[in-house]
């Protein structure tokens, strides 16, 4: 299974190589990872993609809560959240078919062609991890040639995730 994890942290150098350390030292996997600045410049928020168990996802918890520069951890085990990531993907375009075909997909995916050129085109396209495979399965015949994910983005719904 595959667990989002929001992580609040204070936004100074070194945090982002502790917990990693951390990670490693546990043999805990990283599926994804996004890290951003929030609202409050002095705070950043880390969303960890884990892959395992219920046990593993608390040990993960118990481990981060234990570090100085983390402020909140939210597992979103029994919170409702929104999950989000985007992807830029560059596809060949040999000839004018796989063009239209791949324009009439973009469409179909609400995905968004940012850049043309004579061989290839670039797709930015948003959502879960469900629509973005989905998508990239759908363009698999044509030739995908580069790919780059940005990591999952997690937000709780309502008051819940609010730092306190």
């Amino acid at each position: 299974m595959r667990h989002p994890v929001s992580v609040l942290v204070e936004n100074k150098s070194g945090v982002l190589a502790r917990i990693s350390a951390l990670f490693a030292a546990r043999g805990f996997n990283i599926a994804s990872l996004c890290v951003s600045e929030t609202e409050d410049a002095a705070i950043s928020r880390m969303t960890i993609v884990v892959k395992g168990n219920e046990a593993i996802l608390e040990q993960v918890t118990k481990q981060l809560n234990k570090l100085v520069d983390v402020i909140k951890v939210n597992d979103f085990k029994d919170i409702g959240y929104i999950e989000k990531e985007l992807a830029l993907i560059k596809i060949n375009t040999v000839n004018k078919i796989s063009r239209d075909e791949i324009i009439r997909l973009t469409g179909v995916f609400r995905a968004k062609i940012i850049d043309v050129s004579p061989d290839s085109v670039i797709v930015e396209i948003s959502g879960d991890e469900n629509k973005l495979n989905a998508f990239m399965k759908a363009v698999l015949p044509y030739g995908l040639k580069e790919t780059c994910k940005t990591g999952v983005s997690v937000l709780c719904r309502g008051n819940s995730g609010k730092v306190k």
